[in-house]
């Protein structure tokens, strides 16, 4: 079963949460015993990405790792480094509120005949950012969507299934004091039939269970895992457990 059959079937059912490790040797003390436990947590899918700058060694021992737990594992890359022939899917992503054309199609441009050559599922995604944006913002030179501009997303996510684009990627970036505002999921929603998946300052389990209820399909947790590892433990919990 691919990658985005897995990720459409799993939702038919219930809501999914997919945790985001950082590809970072600085961040990654502990990380075989974190894969074992996110593992033992439940947690669907691994994203490996968010660095601009990846070490190529690295990156491909982290995938490694996950792959051994049989964990699906989607590359979430930061720019052309963050690819490895190892990963069971990509996340093919298009920012598209830059002001900056490279993050929109230049890299995708550039990534495209390698991505293939590797043989690498591809699964094309929309990827939006709210305000405050955080370090992804300034590096995707990101024109911020409001919070409280929810037509205003609603408007890019339904471009994104217009163009085919199989997923939208809402965040308000990594380490965001709150998570995207409800309301805004709630607006994408009503507009789009594609996945929707909300990250970025998801903290506690009632965070993610109020994104569930406006909408969302899928959850992503990364800098928690970070600051507070065994918290992510319940908001997984809260996540497998809640029925649309």
């Amino acid at each position: 079963m691919s990658v985005k059959d897995f990720i459409c079937k799993t939702i038919r059912k219930r809501a999914m949460h997919v945790t985001l490790l950082d590809p970072d040797p600085k961040k990654m003390e502990g990380i075989d015993e974190k894969i074992k436990q996110l593992k033992q947590f439940g947690t669907d899918a691994v994203l490996v990405g968010g660095s601009t700058d990846v070490n190529q060694v690295f990156l491909d021992k982290l995938v490694l790792k996950i792959k051994n737990t049989s964990l699906p594992v989607i590359l979430f890359p930061g720019g052309l480094s963050g690819i490895s022939k190892y990963a069971d899917a990509i996340f093919f992503m298009s920012l598209l509120n830059s002001k900056d054309p490279y993050w929109i199609t230049g890299a995708q441009a550039q990534a495209s005949v390698l991505v293939k050559k590797l043989g690498i599922e591809i699964i094309p995604m929309a990827y939006l950012i709210v305000e405050p944006g955080m370090r992804v913002g300034e590096v995707g030179k990101a024109d911020l969507i409001k919070r409280d501009e929810g037509i205003k997303a609603a408007q890019y996510a339904l471009a994104a299934q217009h163009l085919g684009m199989s997923l939208v990627y809402l965040e308000a970036g990594s380490g965001a004091p709150e998570p995207v505002p409800t309301e805004m999921v709630k607006a994408i929603k009503k507009n789009i039939d594609i996945p929707l998946i909300v990250g970025g300052g998801i903290r506690k389990p009632a965070q993610a269970k109020a994104l569930l209820e406006a909408g969302a399909d899928i959850i992503d947790t990364g800098t928690i895992t970070e600051e507070n590892f065994t918290a992510i433990k319940n908001i997984i919990e809260t996540v497998k457990n809640y029925k649309k």
